[in-house]
C-alpha cells in the first residue's frame, strides 16, 4: 500500500476494535472475522489502535499481531489502512512508528507523549523524531480532548505549516468560530472530526471521520457520509437523529464514567456488525447485556435512516 497524501485521506474510516476474550486474551479469530466485516462494508479505509483499539493496554507482541493482520488483509482487499503507533511513552511510540513503516501503511497515527505536559519546543522535538522515524509515510496527529496537551488552532496551524510530514489531524471539533480558525489548516492537511458530527464537519471543510458511529453500523456510516456530500440537508437531519440517540443510549453510560473504549465497544456489541468485539480489557469495564440491549433498542427506534443498509 502506498502512503496517502492529505488530499487523499477522506471519507469514513472504520476503527479496528481489538477483540479480547472474557479472560482478556487477544482473540485472533474474532479479529479476522471483524476484518472481513469491515472490508465488506467498503469504508474509505480502516485503522488500528485508536482509543477504542486499546493501544495503551496491550503488549508489543499483541500490537504487532493486530497491525500485521490488518496490513495483510488490507493489501489483499486494496483497502487503505492506517497504523496507530500511539503510546503514552515516546520511546515506545518511536519503535512502533519504525515497525509500522515496514508494513507500508497509508499513514501512521500518533499522539503526543501523555504523562507530562509538553512545552512548544518539546512538542516540536517529538514531531521531529516521529517524522524521521516514519520516513516517507505521513503522520496523522491524534489530539483528543483528554490529551495532556490539547493543541489550539494557532498551535496546529504552526505545526502543520512547519511539518510537512503531518498529513492529517484527528480532533474534536467546535463551534463556528473553531471551524473558522481551522480554515487555513483544512486547506493544508486532512482534518477529521468525530463520527457523530460528520455532516456538520463536511459542510464546514473537514474531510471525514475516524468514525465512532461506524462501530454501531459500518455500512450505515459509509452511506451517511456518501449521501451527506450531495444531500447536505439529509445528512444534517441524520446527524440530529444520531445526537438524540446518543443522548438516550450513551449519555447514561457516560454519566457512569465509562471509558470511551467501553462506549465504542458497546455500540459495536449492540450493532452486531463487527462480530464478537464487545469485551473491554481490564481494568476498564464492559457494558452489561442490559445496557447493550438498551442501545440496540434505541438505535432501532431512533436511527431508521442510518440503519437502512441493514435492511437493504
Amino acid at each position: 500500500m502506498r502512503p496517502l497524501t492529505s488530499a487523499e485521506i477522506e471519507g469514513t474510516w472504520a476503527t479496528v476494535l481489538t477483540p479480547f476474550d472474557q479472560d482478556d486474551a487477544l482473540n485472533e479469530a474474532a479479529l479476522d472475522r471483524q476484518l472481513d466485516l469491515i472490508i465488506d462494508a467498503s469504508p474509505s479505509g480502516m485503522y488500528t489502535h485508536g482509543t477504542a483499539g486499546e493501544f495503551f493496554n496491550q503488549t508489543d507482541s499483541e500490537w504487532l499481531t493486530v497491525v500485521s493482520r490488518v496490513a495483510t488483509r488490507s493489501e489483499a482487499a486494496s483497502l487503505p489502512f492506517q497504523v496507530g503507533a500511539s503510546h503514552p511513552s515516546p520511546v515506545v511510540a518511536l519503535e512502533r512508528i519504525r515497525l509500522a513503516g515496514h508494513l507500508n501503511p497509508s499513514a501512521i497515527q500518533v499522539i503526543l507523549p501523555d504523562w507530562l505536559p509538553l512545552s512548544r519546543d518539546e512538542t516540536r522535538s517529538v514531531l521531529e523524531r516521529y517524522s524521521a522515524a516514519a520516513g516517507d509515510v505521513g503522520l496523522v496527529l491524534y489530539n483528543p480532548p483528554h490529551a495532556k496537551n490539547v493543541l489550539l488552532p494557532d498551535e496546529l496551524d504552526a505545526l502543520t505549516d512547519e511539518f510537512s510530514s503531518i498529513v492529517g489531524l484527528k480532533v474534536a471539533d467546535g463551534d463556528a468560530d473553531w471551524y473558522e480558525s481551522m480554515a487555513t489548516i483544512m486547506q493544508r492537511v486532512s482534518v477529521f472530526v468525530p463520527g457523530h458530527h460528520l455532516a456538520t464537519g463536511l459542510a464546514k471543510g473537514a474531510k471525514g471521520a475516524y468514525s465512532n458511529v461506524a462501530c454501531l453500523h459500518p455500512a450505515g456510516a459509509v452511506e451517511w457520509a456518501r449521501r451527506s456530500m450531495s444531500e447536505a440537508a439529509w445528512g444534517l437531519d441524520v446527524e440530529k437523529q444520531i445526537a438524540a440517540f446518543l443522548d438516550t443510549a450513551i449519555a447514561p453510560l457516560v454519566a457512569k464514567r465509562y471509558s470511551n473504549v467501553t462506549l465504542d465497544k458497546a455500540l459495536a456489541a449492540a450493532g452486531g456488525h463487527l462480530g464478537d468485539v464487545g469485551h473491554v480489557r481490564w481494568p476498564h469495564v464492559t457494558a452489561s447485556d442490559a445496557e447493550v440491549a438498551h442501545i440496540r433498542d434505541s438505535a432501532t427506534t431512533m436511527l431508521p435512516a442510518f440503519l437502512r443498509p441493514a435492511a437493504g
